[in-house]
């Protein structure tokens, strides 16, 4: 089964996320958009893409229940650096991607969404990182790029509370290009999409190139420290309570611990 759809419409490359009830980003689904991302940058029509979810959500996170399987610190470790790769990998794309953002954008859903170069976001979506409410932490360096979109202080109260915000106050934070009405993301998203795409490819390329230099070197240094944080904290009792809370759709008991 598919769990990501493509498909090119006028020089615009449509990658839909197809994985319900939640568009939760599992191990297949990620594979799958590394694939399709080779097929894109191979496709010399291709001159923009917008990456969007299908149902209610553009993506409610990450995998919870694949988590679980995991053994040891340094599984959980390599995942988060695996997830941390491909979103490099997007955010240094040579085709601007946008992200066309309905219902939710949570968790690893996100830290996607922040990968992308450009952000339609509905104006009753939700968006948040609320990894803390489950024991964990953002893995997918959800804590190293949400700060450079809403600063620093906006980040902390964010993450350490878990709380998502709306695509109204995404849009006034910084987080988000447009808000606009909720049935209207994908008109946005395609609309933008196809303003650049009457560029030169030539020109979109070299843009593409210059502006990942504005990013300072700590940032590739706060990735790594975070992924090495999300596999100490997966081997904690805490994480393993919440996970099981969530999953139980229950109040977490943290210790601690």
């Amino acid at each position: 089964m598919t769990t990501l759809a493509y498909e090119v419409k006028q020089h615009v490359a449509v990658l839909t996320i197809k994985s319900p009830p939640a568009n939760a980003l599992s191990t297949s689904l990620l594979n799958d958009l590394d694939k399709r991302l080779d097929e894109i940058e191979n496709d010399n029509n291709v001159k923009a893409v917008i990456l969007n979810g299908e149902g209610k959500f553009f993506s409610a996170g990450a995998d919870i229940k694949e988590f679980t399987s995991l053994q040891n610190a340094s599984d959980y470790e390599s995942l988060s650096e695996k997830g941390q790769d491909l979103f490099k990998r997007i955010e240094h794309y040579t085709i601007p991607v946008i992200a066309a953002i309905h219902g939710a954008a949570l968790g690893g859903g996100l830290e996607l969404a922040m990968a992308c170069h450009i952000r339609i976001v509905g104006e009753n979506a939700k968006l948040g990182l609320p990894e803390l409410t489950l024991g964990i932490i953002p893995g997918f360096a959800g804590t190293q790029r949400l700060p450079n979109y809403v600063g620093t202080a906006k980040a902390y109260e964010m993450i350490l509370t878990g709380q998502p915000i709306t695509g109204k106050e995404a849009l006034t934070v910084g987080l988000a290009n447009h808000a606009v009405q909720d049935e209207g993301v994908f008109e946005k998203a395609f609309e933008l999409a196809e303003t650049i795409a009457a560029k030169s490819k030539l020109t979109i390329d070299e843009v593409m190139k210059l502006i990942p230099y504005a990013k300072s070197e700590q940032f590739s240094k706060g990735v790594q420290e975070e992924a090495k944080a999300f596999g100490r904290i997966f081997g904690t009792e805490d994480a393993s309570e919440g996970i099981q809370a969530f999953i139980e759709k229950r109040k977490p008991n943290f210790q601690d611990k």
